[in-house]
């Protein structure tokens, strides 16, 4: 537990007093957030804002992450780094996408299919590596089971390895795409993500050290309800030093924002969030811890199929928090509900996770 707690305090702090540093830097370059046009009017005041502040979030996450690790003596495991891998890998498309806003002084920044193929590469290479590295348990990070509290039947190497680790590098690359994309989108106002996150990856802490203290040690003879998961406290550090490096950052990210988190924030934090799902086998669970990010991505879907079926809106702007913006509501009150929200997902999900592990006893 010392390491766990190492992590999120580091990563707190880092975030806490590194980020007005980015800021400073930020304004210095004239590195500041270009408005879409289309957007509540009421964002237009937010230009020039300093953005990539997901850069002080990843490095503070890596940061609580091996700190964490060297305060009790113990090396880092392959889980852990490949999900901080695929974190990293995902922040730096994000920062080449704000990157090339702020340069082209646009909101629009890579192409969807340089951003696309830029998540393809980072999510292959994750997946190859994710059914690599067994312990001596015979366990690898990642599973060829689909999941949804822990394996399910569902077996996607039913034809061989080869054809497994095909399917799997499918199904991870979607699960990361999605989740990453779905992140990305709740990013419309001050703090909205960032609070999500910590809420979210908070979740993921407390089923990570849940699952530490069942792991199945034998796989020959293991205790009922134990969870075949590799490097499990592992995990829990990467999450205590998310939300952390999340809890941190909000000092500066909360309304009104002084600085955003930008692609390179979202999109690394939601590939982070579907490594998590697919190392600790909860990759259908995870729809619910990430409830709030699956109804801002929801209703982007409804209104684009909407419009392009019978030409009306059924939201006054998607993604949903702008449609009740545009409705009246404060952007604080919107960002506090939404909260709200996503805590209600999070204790639905625990709930299950524990009332599925009581069923096994």
């Amino acid at each position: 537990m010392l390491s766990i707690l190492v992590a999120g305090a580091v990563s707190l702090f880092v975030t806490l007093l590194g980020t007005p540093v980015l800021i400073k830097v930020l304004i210095k370059h004239q590195y500041g957030q270009f408005i879409r046009q289309d957007g509540p009017t009421a964002h237009l005041t937010k230009r020039g804002t300093p953005t990539m502040g997901g850069l002080v979030i990843i490095f503070a996450t890596l940061a609580g992450y091996f700190v964490g690790n060297l305060a009790t003596g113990r090396g880092p495991n392959a889980s852990g780094l490949l999900v901080l891998f695929l974190m990293t890998g995902l922040g730096l498309i994000g920062f080449l996408d704000d990157f090339s806003k702020i340069r082209h002084k646009q909101s629009l920044g890579l192409t969807p299919w340089a951003k696309i193929l830029g998540q393809a590469i980072v999510g292959i290479l994750f997946a190859v590596l994710a059914v690599q590295f067994r312990d001596d348990a015979n366990r690898m990070p990642a599973s060829f089971r689909i999941s949804t509290v822990r394996d399910t039947q569902i077996d996607l190497a039913f034809a061989g390895v080869g054809i497994g680790i095909v399917l799997f590098v499918i199904w991870a690359n979607f699960l990361i795409t999605a989740w990453s994309n779905a992140v990305n989108l709740t990013d419309g106002l001050d703090g909205l993500a960032t609070g999500a996150s910590m809420i979210a990856f908070g979740a993921y802490t407390i089923i990570t050290i849940w699952q530490m203290g069942q792991v199945c040690e034998s796989v020959l003879n293991p205790a009922p309800g134990c969870y075949d998961v590799r490097d499990p406290r592992d995990l829990a550090i990467v999450c205590a030093a998310i939300v952390g490096a999340c809890f941190g950052f909000l000092w500066w990210n909360t309304s009104p924002a002084q600085i955003f988190m930008g692609d390179t924030g979202s999109l690394a934090l939601g590939g982070a969030f579907a490594g998590l799902s697919i190392f600790t086998h909860t990759e259908f669970l995870a729809v619910i811890i990430g409830g709030l990010f699956l109804v801002e991505v929801l209703s982007d879907v409804i209104q684009v199929g909407s419009f392009k079926l019978t030409k009306k809106r059924v939201f006054r702007m998607a993604p949903l928090h702008h449609h009740f913006e545009l409705k009246g509501w404060k952007e604080v009150t919107v960002t506090v509900r939404f909260w709200i929200i996503e805590i209600v997902f999070v204790v639905i999900a625990l709930g299950l996770f524990y009332a599925e592990w009581l069923a096994r006893q």
